[in-house]
């Protein structure tokens, strides 16, 4: 089997336009979670994806190793959902949201009801993982002040957590690179992180930590009940490297929040649709929140969208408490909340999701892609693998003068032999598409074994 850096389709007469943009021309984008100096002295585009490959502009099939951002998972270049999004695009290129409504918004509101857990039933359209973070923040606010009870409007996240990018996803985040050039935010307490060193090349979910989840009754007792609106937690810590909860742990937040009338929070934006090897991080966990949050994969990438799932307990709430029914029980939303573009690319990635039952692909590969992965183990510089599901994580011991050195050179040194992994911080990260074959799983821990012993 041709490697990555071998697999060059044939010229496409766009890729020199895109390689040949000037240093100047560069400028203009002001790149995201980039670094532009760097970039834009050694630019690295991307002009085509299929499969499990994006082309580069010099004509090279690069192996996804992350599924672009965890989030094109059922594979690049699905064309039933770029022939939904055409005929959309045709018919109905947007529908205003506010006191109107289109038929794929309510479709897909009900397909993604069907597949989330059982008493989780209404859900809320936004744009993105951070947009859905900050609307779940608001609807708990909300929904405490309804039930008279404004005085419960603490927020509790965890250490390494992430939540997006915006002011309430960054507050209850626990990213301190996210967090520290942006001073005071929204007030907003911590649990600590699930990583211990005890833990270190577990498999799967470790066995020591649920004692961690008691940090809870310490903010309790802090802040006492009365003033906790809800803890925001993922069921897998993706950005900050595949941190994975202890055995019990999250069972025993969703009892303590029960003890203490306190709402709990999925942020299911990563692990929800398939990539635990269930459908969602609370299946695979058997705990239900009261709210979810979901991004990503709920269009397979190929238009930003994101929802809320609320428990009927909390939109009751609203609806009992909205004044005329005229006028909005919620006073929230987005000018392209439910684009019916995203809803028609939604409704066809619900489709493959169901239909080439992409959950279980992910969960037979997963003990293939953990076993290969685990093979790494020994290799210098590494400190501890983590995984779960199609998700892994490698961290690095830091580099004595630059902590985050190590990992932004693996990923340059990968991208040169024909495979694009994310680095952050002190890891590399791979969360390959669902569609990957055992030989392309041989192909990327192949490559990180020849790469990783070369960096200093």
């Amino acid at each position: 089997m041709a490697t990555a850096s071998e697999h060059v389709l044939p010229p496409n007469e766009d890729d020199a336009r895109w390689a040949g943009l000037s240093r100047a021309e560069l400028e203009a984008y002001w790149m995201p979670f980039s670094g532009n100096r760097q970039f834009k002295d050694d630019p690295r585009m991307i002009v085509g994806a299929h499969d499990c490959y994006l082309r580069s502009a010099d004509g090279r099939d690069i192996l996804d190793t992350l599924s672009g951002l965890w989030c094109c998972s059922f594979g690049h270049g699905r064309s039933e959902i770029a022939e939904a999004i055409g005929r959309c695009a045709k018919e109905l290129a947007y529908s205003p949201p506010f006191q109107f409504g289109h038929p794929m918004a309510f479709q897909l509101a009900n397909r993604v009801r069907e597949l989330t857990p059982d008493g989780l039933d209404h859900v809320f359209f936004t744009n993105s993982g951070s947009e859905s973070a900050d609307t779940a923040l608001k609807m708990a606010k909300a929904y405490w002040r309804l039930k008279g009870r404004p005085e419960k409007t603490r927020m509790i996240g965890r250490i390494k957590g992430y939540h997006g990018v915006n002011v309430g996803g960054t507050s209850v985040g626990g990213i301190v690179g996210n967090r520290k050039h942006f001073g005071s935010l929204m007030e907003s307490d911590h649990l600590s992180a699930t990583l211990l060193p005890e833990n270190r090349f577990s498999r799967g979910t470790p066995e020591h930590g649920v004692h961690l989840a008691d940090q809870l009754e310490e903010l309790v007792g802090l802040h006492d009940a009365s003033n906790i609106a809800a803890v925001v937690v993922e069921p897998m810590s993706g950005s900050a490297g595949v941190i994975v909860p202890p055995a019990g742990y999250l069972k025993r937040l969703r009892e303590i929040c029960d003890k203490h009338d306190i709402l709990l929070v999925f942020d299911e934006v990563l692990t929800g649709f398939g990539r635990t090897g269930s459908d969602f991080g609370a299946t695979l966990f058997g705990v239900t929140p009261d709210i979810m949050t979901l991004a990503k994969n709920i269009t397979n990438g190929a238009v930003p969208m994101g929802a809320v799932v609320s428990s009927a307990e909390i939109y009751r709430t609203f609806m009992d408490n909205g004044g005329p029914d005229y006028v909005p029980e919620f006073p929230h939303g987005y000018t392209y909340s439910a684009h019916p573009i995203a809803c028609a690319a939604g409704l066809a990635a619900m489709d493959i999701f169901e239909h080439d039952r992409m959950a279980e692909r992910a969960g037979a590969m997963a003990p293939y892609f953990e076993e290969q992965v685990h093979q790494l183990k020994g290799l210098r510089h590494i400190v501890d693998i983590r995984n779960l599901g199609m998700a892994a994580a490698i961290q690095l011991e830091p580099h004595p003068r630059e902590a985050t050195r190590r990992p932004f050179e693996i990923a340059m040194r990968c991208w040169e032999k024909g495979m694009y992994v994310r680095f952050a911080a002190d890891t590399i990260q791979l969360g390959p598409p669902f569609i990957v074959e055992r030989e392309q799983v041989d192909q990327m821990c192949n490559i990180l074994a020849d790469v990783i012993p070369t960096i200093d």
